[in-house]
């Protein structure tokens, strides 16, 4: 775990036992500055703090003032300033909690800038939220779920062609001209395979 980091975003902090139970690990963490209140009042504390600092306590502003990294540009959000600061620390895998909820913009957003920050390929990205995790992927590649977890699958590319194989609804020649078409899904092994040459693609794995 030494080798893995959290960013813990400003969204709605978890509460189902798995993205709890990796914010409880030993990982690092890395807050996004209005997440320090939940993350102290739930008794850890962050190696970082990064972004514009307009959403932090000012007591923990001090308390924690040798651990800040203010980064004032507005060109990213502070969820990519923190991404961008955990890339620096050379992780093997990142976990990006509370990234979602308060604001559907917000998570929406998020969630798209998962196929930028899965281009380190070195670098292992998961987004995990109170129902599922987020998983990006540029090329065919074979998932590990649940016989019976939800899976839905979002291309960025339109003109995409996809095929599956282990999930209840076959995906063949799906044109992702709209993010509903290949929700909803199911696994029905222990794993699933999407199998596409290349493309930006999303997938969400829902937990059991």
């Amino acid at each position: 775990m030494e080798n893995e980091i959290v960013i813990l975003a400003n969204g709605d902090f978890p509460s189902h036992p798995l993205p709890l139970e990796i914010l409880r690990s030993g990982r690092r963490i890395i807050c996004c500055d209005g997440a320090v209140d939940a993350l102290v009042r739930l008794g850890l504390e962050p190696v970082s703090i990064v972004g514009d600092m307009d959403s932090i306590d000012s007591n923990l502003a001090e308390r924690y003032r040798e651990r800040i990294f203010h980064i004032g540009s507005q060109e990213t959000n502070d969820l990519t300033k923190a991404f961008n600061h955990a890339v620096n620390l050379q992780p093997e895998k990142i976990f990006i909690l509370g990234a979602s909820g308060k604001r559907e913009d917000h998570t929406l957003g998020n969630i798209s800038l998962l196929s930028l920050y899965g281009k380190h390929k070195e670098i292992k990205v998961e987004m995990v939220t109170d129902s599922g995790t987020l998983i990006p992927v540029y090329s065919t590649t074979t998932f590990k779920a649940a016989a019976g977890s939800p899976v839905s699958v979002f291309s960025l590319d339109h003109k995409l062609r996809m095929t599956s194989e282990g999930l209840m609804y076959p995906i063949k020649g799906v044109k992702f001209d709209s993010w509903w078409k290949a929700t909803l899904n199911i696994s029905v092994s222990e794993q699933f395979t999407l199998k596409f040459r290349k493309g930006r693609v999303i997938v969400f794995i829902g937990h059991k």
